[in-house]
């Protein structure tokens, strides 16, 4: 039995719940329509689907912090998002429906105090705004963290396809430390099928891999992964997608590498944009580190202080990619 039986059973849950939300309100979005101010289709979708796995982390662990990115500051300010937000979340939170519980529970992301060295949760209701707002790429990521390291990770890739020939609606990805990772279809009625293993490719040759990166050039410097891709010798074009759907596609063996340099030596990653995310990467016999080879630090706050990029490989490649950066990748 895994030791992690009971908080795996819950992430699935609370993800499949919130991932079909987001499949839901993406998929009633009209993009023309959509403002440069006005992001209140994601804005609705991110409150609904952290109220929603708060709500399930919190019932089934108590005890345990949860750190996430929003705040219900914007809900109390506006009556109107709140009964937007109100409305998604009908019949998918357990009790009451009232409006401190919906506040209760997105704010239960944003605790007093956290002791990061020790165990908590990380959310990220919508990752990949944009992939969001256009109808392609996002993801719903939840990650148990302990003792700095990442010991569990659910992504909720409801657009996801494991190859160009497959045709499941999406897949919920789960990686736990020690014990693999696996694949669950996320079905068009919300079920999930059945678990399928997976792992990262075999490629030993640079000059075969696909790599990804982001779509937006001002969230990662293309500049930089292109001159290491060169030097590794690969041909292919990269592979560009919004949010964690990059760290699936490499733990599914779609690609082999994934790189993240910011485009600004300051800029550090939030935790919650990479904990779900590496570790489903790691337990399918990947290998992620930052762009100096050194392991992500999760035990630091919120952001990860001691790392700047991001290097995620199927393994065999990542002497190589870092000797590449080393040489060819000063940002």
């Amino acid at each position: 039995m895994s030791v992690y039986t009971n908080e795996k059973k819950t992430a699935l849950q609370a993800v499949r719940k919130a991932a079909i939300l987001c499949r839901r309100v993406q998929n009633t979005i009209d993009v023309e329509s959509i403002q440069k101010d006005d992001r209140s289709p994601v804005t609705t979708a991110d409150f609904a689907s952290q109220a929603i796995i708060n709500t399930e982390i919190r019932a089934a662990f108590p005890d345990d912090p949860i750190v996430g990115e929003e705040a219900s500051d914007a809900l109390k300010a506006d009556p109107a998002l709140f009964d937007k937000v109100s409305s998604l979340l009908e019949g998918l939170l357990d009790g009451d429906k009232k409006d401190p519980d919906i506040l209760a529970a997105i704010d239960a992301a944003q605790p007093a105090q956290v002791d990061f060295t020790k165990r908590y949760w990380t959310v990220d209701p919508i990752d990949g705004t944009k992939g969001f707002l256009r109808g392609d790429q996002f993801a719903v990521a939840l990650a148990l963290i302990e003792n700095g390291q990442v010991a569990l990770g659910v992504l909720g890739c409801p657009n996801f396809k494991m190859n160009e020939k497959d045709e499941n609606p999406g897949y919920l990805l789960c990686g736990i430390k020690g014990e693999g990772a696996f694949a669950f279809p996320l079905l068009a009625d919300g079920s999930l099928g059945e678990s399928i293993a997976i792992s990262v490719d075999a490629i030993t040759d640079p000059k075969g891999a696909r790599f990804c990166e982001s779509v937006e050039k001002a969230h990662a410097a293309h500049d930089v992964h292109e001159r290491i891709s060169k030097a590794l010798g690969i041909t292919a074009f990269p592979c560009r997608m919004d949010s964690q759907a990059k760290y699936a596609s490499v733990a599914s063996g779609d690609a082999s590498i994934y790189l993240r340099l910011p485009r600004t030596a300051e800029y550090r990653e939030k935790i919650w944009d990479h904990a779900a995310g590496s570790i489903v990467v790691q337990a399918a016999g990947g290998v992620v580190t930052d762009f100096s080879g050194a392991s992500l630090d999760f035990s630091l706050g919120p952001k990860l202080t001691k790392n700047r990029g991001i290097v995620a490989s199927n393994g065999k490649l990542h002497p190589k990619i870092l000797q590449a950066i080393k040489d060819h990748g000063n940002g």
